[in-house]
């Protein structure tokens, strides 16, 4: 399987900013290789939201929202996904979620390497508050 270790969120005033990470790992072995990371959002009585996703070709979509204020990175290394958020706003706050996509694992190293089980892998959440 694969899990998902989030970080990064917390209070803080409009205009403020907050960066997120998110590092996969595999349980057990390691990850080769993740084809797309990225973040959602969800505020009570609303749908997840996009917020951000890259490919392992630095492929980017953002949701329109955040476009301008938000960068996505990656380090495939550390299977890790960051979220940079400037001049937060209010509008901001929710939940934020990691995903990550296609993901290729090697249960040992004398196994073959193989995609994982699940499509698609989610973390936890951590909460993001924009106030003042």
């Amino acid at each position: 399987q694969v899990q998902l270790a989030e970080s990064g969120g917390g209070l803080v005033q409009p205009g403020g900013s907050l960066r997120l990470s998110c590092a996969a790992s595999a349980v057990p072995g390691s990850i080769v290789r993740i084809n797309d990371m990225g973040w959602y959002r969800q505020v009570p009585g609303k749908q997840r939201e996009l917020v951000a996703r890259i490919s392992i070709d630095d492929n980017i979509n953002y949701g329109d929202s955040v476009k301008g204020r938000f960068t996505v990175s990656r380090e495939n290394a550390e299977n890790t996904v960051f979220l940079q958020m400037n001049s937060l706003q209010p509008e901001d706050t929710g939940v934020y979620y990691c995903n990550v996509q296609r993901v290729w694992m090697q249960p040992d190293q004398d196994a073959p390497v193989r995609c994982a089980p699940e499509y698609e892998y989610w973390g936890q959440g951590t909460q993001v508050t924009v106030s003042s």
